[in-house]
């Protein structure tokens, strides 16, 4: 038998074997103060890239529903739309914590309903925890899960979901918002959840809540002070199109990149240069 690594794992090296992401490192890098990263990803190869790269926790966001599908919000995507790109990612990330999002219509109507689709998610899907939007009115199906045994992420601030209730894109937070904001996390946290993503919410208010708060927070447009930070990965590496939001920085160029990649492509094949000889049998 050959003695070659199966495809996609590592081959062997002197070196200790890398760690999969428990939620305990999470808690643990909370109190040691140690930031850490988070990222979207919908299929295989993507997450791949991003396991070599080492990005501990990935999310398999409903945000497919605009870069993957090309809905125009979050609202329309399904549970089975999601599910073969957890599916894929599971596969592509073997030391990630894999995160999937419940879509919207999924969970609201009670516990029971939230626990029959996140059990979709870990049975169909081989997820590892859930993602749900919400605070106070959402903290009974947090409560419920976590008895079940299922982690449980939370999402306050922005929840893109409820996009048509909020009346669009606005910072939520500000003003009087701010306590209900505290109520929100602080609900999540107590419902059992182990982190808390904030979503478009002044940075000192954020700050103030990862202070207050044992579980860990994921900023998204909440400043530098929260526990992690958390993008979608065509919006950091440069490859959605036009405008993006004012917390996104672009760490690439990678849609400009394959544009180059395949205009050059086509032009070869157009004037006969490719294949070339080396390309041949």
């Amino acid at each position: 038998m050959s003695d070659a690594p199966v495809y996609g794992s590592s081959p062997q090296t002197d070196q200790a074997p890398r760690k999969v992401t428990r939620l305990p490192h999470l808690a643990q890098w909370k109190a040691e103060g140690h930031k850490w990263p988070m990222l979207t990803a919908y299929d295989y190869s993507t997450a791949r890239i991003f396991d070599d790269a080492q990005i501990p926790v990935l999310l398999v966001g409903d945000s497919a529903a605009n870069v993957v599908y090309g809905y125009d919000t979050t609202v329309p995507i399904s549970i089975d739309e999601l599910l073969p790109l957890v599916r894929a990612v599971v596969r592509g990330a073997p030391h990630a914590l894999v995160v999937a999002d419940l879509p919207f219509g999924s969970y609201e109507v009670s516990p029971q309903q939230a626990l029959e689709s996140s059990i979709r998610f870990f049975k169909e899907g081989s997820a590892h925890a859930v993602k749900l939007e919400g605070g106070e009115r959402i903290a009974p199906q947090i409560a419920a899960l976590t008895a079940a045994g299922i982690p449980v992420m939370g999402h306050i601030g922005f929840t893109p979901q409820s996009v048509n209730t909020l009346g669009g894109y606005r910072v939520q937070g500000r003003g009087a918002g701010a306590d209900q904001l505290i109520a929100d996390a602080i609900a999540v946290q107590e419902a059992g959840a182990f982190a808390v993503v904030m979503e478009m919410v002044p940075a000192e208010l954020a700050a103030q809540i990862t202070r207050k708060l044992t579980i860990p927070t994921v900023g998204i447009g909440a400043g530098h002070e929260t526990d992690a930070q958390v993008l979608v990965w065509q919006d950091m590496a440069g490859y959605t199109h036009g405008r993006t939001a004012k917390f996104v920085k672009r760490y690439g160029q990678v849609g400009d990149e394959l544009s180059r990649a395949a205009r050059t492509y086509a032009a070869e094949v157009a004037e006969g240069t490719f294949p070339a000889p080396e390309h041949c049998y």
